[in-house]
């Protein structure tokens, strides 16, 4: 069996309308991926419900009330194959209820597209997208500067769009200079899997090339083994299953491992006895695969969502308390200290409170602004304790930075998002 493409996770980003979900269907089109015959039934679907033109964005909006409603509301993947990746393209919502997903989305990724319309420029959004893109720890990111058509191909005005950008990147921490910047339509196709013949003054990259340019991810396998459960099965004549993605390090079958926090926040001990992917026994899971595995001295109540099986000599901290760097991205009100929201840490939910505001601080320099604040407001980011109300398992960005990230939520709602710096553990 030949030698698969290494996988790349990539993410689209940007405000509702700026056409992200159109410039992913167009990628999928144009690279073959969806059918003539496909498109054809999208684009009468799109036209029916008074859609004209949205016949691309149809690829990824699978769900029937996003079609009616012409919004995406939760995470799609798809695969496309380039020269050098085996791509998952995510394609994460723009809209204020959805963030919850982009958060999700962004933290899965390696690479990020954030999609600004050349008709409207920079958006209110705009910077929350890449603060969370920042936050989650996104290192590169390109700027597709889409709907040239609707300004006929005017360089004049991607270099304004480009220009507005670029002051924001500067403002989270990125380097302009290295920021690739894309000029292209989804909706017609310029510049997505095809070079554009409206603009002979743009001499960059395609999407598709940006894809291939993008650094290889490096598979963090050389950290201790961590799969938080997502779920756990009860499968006949195996047993009890727990499946995830194997966040990082390497499972082997005969391993020894711990699950973390378990029922009584002690940890379960066990031994992975199977490992199962796409349907086949495999002796090892490295970081990065899903996989279903039976763990031998745990069962069904011994295991739940939120769990992390791992390496029983390099077990993950069972936290008190933990100090982590926020920031504050939809609060209705202001963020002060006894607020208790739920906190969500790779596949867990647990309540958390914060009970001290350490410091407001500047996040590109990480300078402190204000020592000890009455409270944080949307935009600001600052370094808090935190308590969590429940067992949870968690670790600094230092020692495991994919066991690190959180948002915070309340009502529906992303309040926050953040990265955990420094651990209390459980006595």
């Amino acid at each position: 069996m030949a030698k698969e493409k290494p996988n790349m996770n990539v993410v689209f980003v940007g405000h509702v309308d700026a056409g992200k979900s159109t410039t992913v269907g167009r990628l999928l089109f144009d690279s073959g991926v969806v059918s003539e015959q496909e498109m054809k039934k999208l684009k009468e679907e799109a036209e029916k419900h008074g859609k004209a033109g949205f016949e691309f964005a149809y690829v990824m909006d699978r769900i029937k009330e996003e079609r009616e409603r012409g919004v995406t509301i939760d995470l799609a993947y798809k695969k496309i194959m380039t020269q050098k990746f085996q791509v998952t393209i995510i394609d994460a919502p723009g809209h204020r209820d959805f963030v919850k997903n982009m958060i999700t989305g962004a933290s899965q990724a390696d690479a990020a597209f954030l999609v600004v319309a050349a008709t409207t420029g920079v958006e209110p959004q705009t910077k929350e997208h890449l603060w969370l893109l920042r936050t989650m720890g996104v290192r590169n990111i390109a700027i597709l500067i889409n709907k040239m058509d609707a300004v006929n191909y005017d360089e004049a005005k991607f270099k304004k769009v480009k220009e507005d950008v670029s002051a924001l990147l500067k403002t989270v921490g990125v380097n302009v200079e290295k920021t690739t910047f894309i000029a292209g339509s989804g909706q017609k196709g310029d510049n997505i899997a095809k070079k554009s013949t409206n603009m002979a003054w743009y001499k960059g990259p395609t999407v598709i090339e940006q894809i291939d340019a993008f650094p290889q991810p490096e598979l963090p396998t050389n950290l201790p083994m961590r799969m938080p459960i997502q779920d756990v099965y009860e499968i006949t004549g195996i047993g009890t299953v727990p499946v995830g993605k194997v966040e990082t390090g390497i499972m082997k079958v005969g391993q020894k491992v711990i699950i973390l926090p378990g029922r009584t926040g002690k940890g379960v001990p066990g031994e992975i006895k199977t490992i199962e992917m796409h349907h086949e026994a495999m002796p090892e899971a490295l970081a990065g695969d899903n996989v279903g595995v039976n763990v031998r001295g745990a069962g069904k109540k011994d295991m739940a969502r939120g769990d992390v099986i791992c390496d029983a000599a390099r077990p993950i901290p069972v936290v008190e308390e933990f100090i982590g760097i926020i920031t504050v991205i939809n609060h209705p009100t202001v963020l002060a200290k006894g607020y208790t929201p739920v906190f969500h840490i790779h596949t867990a939910q647990v309540p958390c409170q914060f009970v001290e505001l350490i410091a407001k601080i500047n996040p590109a320099t990480m300078e402190v602004i204000q020592a000890n604040p009455d409270f944080l407001k949307n935009g600001e980011t600052a370094k808090v304790r935190i308590k969590p109300q429940g067992n949870l398992c968690l670790e600094t960005q230092k020692e495991n930075p994919y066991m690190s990230k959180f948002a915070v939520r309340d009502a529906g709602q992303t309040v926050a998002a953040g990265l955990c710096m420094e651990i209390t553990k459980q006595k």
